[in-house]
C-alpha cells in the first residue's frame, strides 16, 4: 500500500502558519501589515513546502534557497523601507520561527516516555549517534499555533512590565517619626484628592501601616465603610487621631464612597533619576492588595512628581523593597 499525500492539506496548513508567523512578526516589531501582502507572502512561502514532493525540484531545498525565501517572504509583507529595519523585521520573523520550532520539538519529547525517545536513536557506521524525529500532521499544526499564542501571550507581559518599569519609585512616608517605605507606581490618571483643600491623595495598602493601626482596622478597612470606624474610635485608641480625614471618591462600578486617610508630615519620591518632597498630601489607606503580583504597594498621585516638588537628579539608584522603621 503507497503513502497517500494530500498536497492540498499540506498547502492549507502552511499557508495558516506562515500567515501566523508573519502576523506576529507584525505584532512584535509594531508594524501595520495589509492583508493582501499578508496572503501574498504566505502563499509564496506555502507552494515552497509543496515544491518539495516534486523530485525534479529537490535541488531547491537547500539552505541559502530557504534563506533567501525567507526574506523574500519578508520584503512581500513588509516591504524593505531601510535596511535597519529589514534587519529587524528579519531577526523577529526568526526568533518566532525558532521559538515554534523549538516548542513542538519540546513539547513532542515531553509526552514521550523513555522507551519511545530509545527506540528513535541508532547508531551510524561511523560509530556515532543518529536520532530519529518523528512528529505527527495534527500534532504539529495544533501545537504550532499553541506555542505561538503562548509566545505572543508572554512577550506581551514582559513589554507591559518593561513599560510599568518606567513609572516605578520608591516612596518613604514619615509620620510622627515613624517611616515606611514601599514600591509605589506612578498613575498619570490619578486625580483623586480632597474636594475640600484640593490636596492631593496617594494611595497605599493599609498593612504597611499595621504597627501603627489599630488591631481591627485592616479588616474592616478591607470591608469598606471606613466612616464608622471614626465614629467608634476611642480618643485613647489612636496616637495620630488629628491627622485623620475622610477623602470622598467615586469607585468603579459603584457610587460613592469615602476612604480613610492620614496626613503625613512629608513624602518622599524617587523615580529614576529624580527625587521629589511633598508635604501638602494624604496617604489614603487601602484595605486590600493594590498590585496582583505586590510589584507595588502605592500608587502615586502625579501632582507629588512635578517640578515644584523635585528636590534633586542625582543618578539612579535601584528601589528597595518594602521596609518599615521608626
Amino acid at each position: 500500500m503507497g503513502l497517500v499525500v494530500y498536497i492540498d492539506l499540506i498547502f492549507i496548513t502552511n499557508l495558516l502558519i506562515d500567515g501566523a508567523l508573519l502576523w506576529l512578526t507584525a505584532w512584535m516589531r509594531k508594524q501595520r501589515l495589509r492583508w493582501w501582502r499578508l496572503a501574498a507572502s504566505s502563499t509564496v512561502g506555502a507552494m515552497y513546502v509543496v515544491m518539495m514532493f516534486l523530485p525534479e525540484l529537490s535541488f531547491m531545498y537547500t539552505f541559502m534557497l530557504k534563506f533567501a525565501l525567507s526574506l523574500l517572504m519578508l520584503w512581500i509583507a513588509f516591504g524593505f523601507g531601510s535596511l535597519q529595519n529589514y534587519i529587524r523585521n528579519t531577526g523577529a520573523f526568526y526568533m518566532i520561527n525558532f521559538a515554534a520550532a523549538g516548542g513542538i520539538i519540546g513539547i513532542h519529547y515531553l509526552l514521550k516516555n523513555t522507551g519511545e525517545i530509545f527506540n528513535g536513536i541508532w547508531f551510524t557506521a561511523s560509530g556515532g549517534l543518529s536520532f530519529e524525529l518523528k512528529i505527527g500532521f495534527w500534532f504539529t499544526f495544533i501545537t504550532c499555533f499553541g506555542v505561538l499564542l503562548w509566545f505572543k501571550f508572554v512577550y506581551s507581559t514582559r513589554r507591559k512590565l518593561e513599560s510599568r518599569q518606567a513609572y516605578m519609585g520608591e516612596v518613604s512616608v514619615t509620620i510622627g517619626g515613624f517611616t515606611v517605605s514601599c514600591n509605589g507606581l506612578l498613575d498619570t490618571g490619578n486625580q483623586l484628592s480632597d474636594p475640600l483643600t484640593r490636596t492631593p491623595v496617594m494611595v497605599m495598602e493599609a498593612s504597611l501601616w499595621k504597627e501603627k493601626l489599630p488591631t481591627a482596622w485592616l479588616q474592616r478597612l478591607a470591608e469598606g465603610e471606613p466612616d464608622k470606624l471614626l465614629l467608634e474610635l476611642d480618643a485613647a485608641e489612636f496616637e495620630w487621631r488629628d491627622r485623620l480625614r475622610l477623602v470622598p471618591y467615586r469607585g468603579v462600578n459603584r457610587g460613592s464612597a469615602f476612604m480613610l486617610a492620614i496626613k503625613p508630615d512629608a513624602v518622599d519620591i524617587r523615580i529614576g533619576n529624580q527625587t521629589s518632597r511633598a508635604a501638602k498630601v494624604l496617604i489614603g489607606l487601602d484595605g486590600g492588595q493594590l498590585s496582583g503580583d505586590k510589584s507595588y504597594q502605592a500608587i502615586i498621585h502625579p501632582e507629588l512628581v512635578q517640578e515644584e516638588n523635585v528636590v534633586n537628579s542625582e543618578a539612579q539608584v535601584p528601589v528597595n523593597p518594602t521596609s518599615i522603621h521608626s
